[in-house]
């Protein structure tokens, strides 16, 4: 049989395909001294080892057999699988909302690459449509790619571009606009985005998924449906972020662009709102507010884009014992702002002194954001705050390190006057420093506590 049925075995593994007839993209049934399995063979990548062959089961889900437990294979039937999804022509229906659709990349416009195991941006929008035909039940959509990066490439430029091409959709006259984005880096582009697009009269919704389209748990079709329905059909002319609220599939909730934060590595729900609470739940056909205030939709074309940003700039994670070369190095570099992620209310050692007065009489500017997370920047405190802020350190308030980290280069992209960069920064644009915290803007749940024990097995099954 050819190399080319067996792509990507190799060794003991290729050895027991032959033996038995087996195809990669047969149907089989394999007996092991495990048990019987039955699936369809999947390519291996092209890195992994010899030893397993690799069944996609009736679940969806992969697994990989051990070839030394295999004691007989036979192909049942055989059919090469395609798992590119085919684009459609999208249907227009009078009466829904126009929403445009912009993909960037990331795993809600991904597949699996079996040559690699790696998964790969490949899904154009149209393709996304083909996966999610109920997307059509919502929303007149119109899509365009602009890019076709996973979130960790996404940064200044494509933000800039990002911008400006919302900018032109929303003079266009469209209801609704959907950004689709990988989730490591979705709330630093919901950062930039706030600043960059101001005072839209339309939502500006940025969605992404945990689970890669292939995969049976994968959030990517409801998140979609959430934040199509957001933007063709909600008040909230805001940015925000659309994703799992619990880890089941009971709701989305919508985050204000400012103050989200992706928490947890895998999770479906991953994304909190930090310090507050978030805009709004989202389902298939409703959308029921949860915060008081946020921008409202309106019918006029008027919006501000400021697509600038100086790269220029760095974030500085403080640990104990930091030496003054490092800060040294970063305005060595040429770097023209520092946001200092700063312990407790905002503190860094006093060995970082002289470099922090070097920083500063360089023109450097120099931000303090907290590592907790939640809480405001006292520098009034304690006498190190008192002292860092004599040598130029500004305190940040309440606004997260990530996005300080995002509006401080947005600024210095318009001006490097201290005073016009510190008024930039202070003035909160979209509630990214707020006068105060509600007090359930900080709830985290202790597993194990017995009130926290109870809510799960009486609320929160």
């Amino acid at each position: 049989m050819s190399e080319d049925l067996f792509q990507g075995y190799k060794g003991e593994a290729l050895q027991v395909l032959r033996r038995f007839n087996v195809r990669v993209w047969g149907q089989a049934r394999i007996e092991t001294s495990r048990g019987m399995f039955q699936g369809t063979v999947l390519p291996r990548a092209e890195n992994d080892d010899d030893q397993h062959i690799v069944l996609k089961i009736a679940t969806g889900y992969n697994i990989g057999i051990d070839v030394r437990t295999i004691a007989a294979m036979e192909e049942t039937g055989y059919k090469k699988a395609n798992y590119k999804i085919p684009e459609k022509q999208f249907p227009v229906t009078p009466g829904l909302p126009n929403v445009k659709l912009f993909g960037t990349g990331g795993t809600i416009a991904s597949r699996l690459d079996y040559r690699t195991g790696a998964v790969i941006p490949a899904f154009s929008p149209g393709e996304l449509y083909g996966a999610v035909p109920e997307l059509a039940d919502i929303c007149n959509l119109e899509t365009e790619k602009l890019f076709a990066v996973f979130s960790e490439n996404m940064g200044p430029e494509q933000y800039k571009k990002l911008a400006v091409a919302i900018g032109k959709e929303i003079e266009k006259g469209v209801d609704g606009i959907v950004i689709g984005h990988g989730t490591d880096t979705l709330h630093h582009t919901g950062a930039a985005l706030t600043f960059m697009v101001q005072n839209s009269p339309v939502p500006i919704v940025l969605v992404g998924s945990q689970r890669s389209s292939d995969r049976p748990s994968s959030d990517a079709a409801l998140n979609l449906m959430h934040a199509m329905f957001t933007a063709g059909h909600s008040d909230l002319a805001e940015v925000m972020v659309c994703m799992f609220g619990p880890t089941s599939d009971e709701y989305g909730l919508l985050h204000k662009g400012t103050r989200v934060r992706k928490m947890h590595s895998s999770y479906r729900s991953t994304f909190r709102t930090i310090g507050d609470i978030p805009l709004a739940r989202v389902t298939r056909k409703e959308i029921t507010p949860m915060h008081p205030q946020y921008n409202h939709r309106r019918k006029d074309r008027n919006v501000k884009i400021i697509p600038t940003f100086d790269e220029r700039v760095t974030m500085l994670y403080y640990y104990p014992a930091m030496k003054p070369d490092i800060l040294d190095a970063i305005v060595d570099q040429g770097y023209k702002g520092v946001v200092i992620v700063g312990t407790g209310l905002g503190h860094v050692n006093k060995e970082l002194y002289p470099a922090i007065e070097r920083a500063n009489k360089a023109g450097v500017h120099m931000y303090m954001t907290l590592q907790t997370i939640w809480g405001y920047v006292h520098m009034f405190v304690y006498d190190t705050g008192r002292d860092m802020m004599a040598k130029g350190i500004i305190p940040a308030g309440n606004m997260l390190p990530e996005v300080a980290f995002i509006k401080l280069g947005w600024a210095l992209g318009q001006t490097h006057d201290r005073e016009e960069v510190r008024k930039l920064m202070l003035t909160p644009i979209n509630d990214e420093i707020t006068e105060r915290e509600p007090y359930n803007g900080y709830l985290v749940y202790q597993g194990g506590v017995p009130e926290v024990e109870e809510f799960v097995r009486k609320v929160h099954k």
